[in-house]
């Protein structure tokens, strides 16, 4: 196991901030972590690094326990903080020599030339930090976080701020590092985290809430609450497709309407045989998959 997270709480005063939380990251994931605002991603984070200490609980990273004086753990885990400390008066080679030397690298030369070409600075590595734009100061600071070649990165937000463009080639980036790597990647950009994770981890009020699959997740999500859109020729209205039952919500959706079913209801049969006795024609009707975006609101607002 590369990462453990054991019985994690944490308090801020009388505000509990983490309650017992529990996951474990495997050798190779990238696992998209999750929660609204003041959900406790960042706390987690930054115990999981060793930034501060747990009131209660473990961390252990390949074996070894995290604490917040361990040098050796310092050397597992790389991390990308949301907020991305850079020294903006330094040139950008000259900032990864400097971050090299805190770890003491054998051959740092070698190892900022090979960062540089990884995260694409090689044409930026002469240029002032502070006259990078957002997409390339990112870059940096994975550069950074990767120089002492981590076997777990830890990244907040590691997408805030970017334009399409640069999105994608974070995006593509981040895909290609979490091939040798256990990574943790926290973004409220959902679809980003559906297009490249596999599983997701979703935290909310310190709980965890969710750890599965995204697949699974979705099916889950489906299987209990079953979403239809549905078409008919004529036109009917709310107050007629409400006669239908065993559904939970309708709404109006272009020509036709979503229909969301009652949990563990196939909703089909029952909108054909509202046709057949209404004497209309069904022009349309297809499922509707929910989410990653509907799951994580219904996760997260109950």
């Amino acid at each position: 196991m590369s990462l453990e997270i054991r019985n994690i709480t944490k308090f801020y005063g009388r505000q509990k901030a983490l309650d017992n939380v529990s996951f474990n990251l495997r050798k190779g994931e990238l696992v998209g972590f999750l929660g609204p605002n003041g959900a406790g991603k960042t706390t987690l984070m930054r115990i999981i690094t060793g930034y501060f200490p747990a009131d209660h609980g473990e961390i252990w990273a390949n074996g070894t326990r995290v604490t917040v004086d361990s040098i050796q753990i310092k050397r597992e885990i790389g991390y990308l903080p949301e907020n991305n400390p850079l020294y903006n008066d330094l040139f950008v080679k000259e900032y990864l020599e400097v971050a090299a030397g805190f770890y003491k690298l054998a051959d740092s030369r070698k190892r900022v030339n090979e960062m540089l070409s990884l995260t694409g600075l090689i044409k930026e590595q002469h240029k002032k930090i502070g006259a990078l734009s957002k997409g390339y100061k990112q870059r940096v600071g994975l550069a950074q976080a990767l120089l002492h070649d981590p076997s777990v990165l830890i990244l907040d937000e590691p997408t805030n701020g970017l334009d399409p463009n640069q999105l994608g080639e974070i995006r593509s980036l981040i895909t290609d590092i979490s091939k040798e790597k256990t990574v943790l990647l926290s973004s409220h950009i959902l679809q980003e985290i559906e297009a490249i994770c596999e599983r997701v981890v979703i935290i909310n009020n310190g709980k965890l809430v969710a750890d599965s699959n995204i697949k699974q997740l979705k099916d889950e999500g489906f299987k209990q609450n079953q979403r239809v859109y549905v078409e008919f020729e004529p036109a009917v209205s709310l107050h007629e497709l409400k006669s239908v039952g065993r559904v939970q919500e309708i709404q109006k959706e272009g020509n036709g309407w979503l229909v969301t079913a009652e949990a563990g209801t196939d909703v089909r049969p029952l909108l054909f045989r509202f046709a057949v006795s209404s004497g209309i024609t069904m022009l349309s009707l297809s499922e509707r998959q929910q989410n990653l975006e509907s799951i994580f609101q219904k996760l997260t607002m109950e």
